[in-house]
């Protein structure tokens, strides 16, 4: 599955008042793996930036000036995210503005639920955790998700955040337990967030390394053990 973390900065708050988007941040996930490749564009919006949206991202009209239009990125950006599912936090806030963006553009686009398909990751923070908190920052400090670095938002920094929060969140057992130290025999399965630490793309490949006849014997002994607890169910022993 090909899915993209999106986010956006905007001159304000609402298209409707003419607010148009001066921000797109983008990155890949596939297959539940950060792929390493993203889309990040600033964009001239040809109007002034309201006061309260300048104090959250801190973009300038001046840093914008010599921006390229969204008309001029459009099929860049599409390019990016066709056919993949997006995962934005509060998706009708950034889907709006895009939506709008189509319009204002030609109609040469339709809507953004055309191409993709999309998960608001606001929602689904809030169906599992409902009565907190559950803006980005929030959710960084009950995932564990290094937010240091988000003094002002930033599109694709939030896309990058973001897509650390959305794999844990939606990860559900991220560590196995079966015994040891801390556990109580078979009955020591425990869950645990993790933080994710992204991998380089150009990383070497893992080397494998082939069992021994000795430890090919003790996995076999401990899945028979597995078998027996379980009352005939190791999956593992299944042909």
């Amino acid at each position: 599955m090909r899915q993209v973390v999106l986010d956006t900065e905007t001159t304000g708050l609402e298209p409707s008042q003419g607010h148009r988007i001066i921000e797109i941040g983008c990155v890949e996930i596939i297959n539940r793996r950060l792929t390493g490749k993203h889309y990040h564009q600033y964009i001239n919006p040809q109007r002034g930036i309201d006061e309260g949206a300048l104090e959250v991202h801190g973009i300038t009209e001046e840093f914008l000036a010599d921006k390229p239009r969204f008309s001029n990125i459009v099929e860049e950006f599409m390019a990016f995210i066709d056919g993949a599912q997006l995962i934005i936090h509060n998706a009708p806030f950034d889907v709006g503005f895009i939506d709008h963006e189509f319009k204002l553009d030609g109609n040469r686009y339709t809507v953004v639920s055309d191409y993709c398909s999309i998960i608001d990751s606001l929602r689904l923070a809030r169906e599992k955790h409902p009565g907190q908190k559950n803006n980005l920052n929030a959710l960084c400090k009950r995932y564990a998700v290094d937010n240091s670095q988000r003094d002002l938002h930033g599109a694709l920094l939030d896309a990058e955040i973001l897509a650390d929060v959305f794999l844990t969140m939606t990860g559900g057992q991220t560590h196995l337990q079966l015994g040891g130290a801390q556990g109580d025999g078979m009955g020591g399965a425990q869950n645990q967030e993790t933080q994710i630490q992204r991998l380089a793309v150009d990383r070497n490949k893992t080397a494998v390394i082939a069992p021994t006849e000795e430890e090919e014997m003790a996995h076999r002994a401990y899945l028979d053990e597995i078998d027996k607890a379980s009352g005939g169910h190791c999956v593992w022993l299944r042909e």
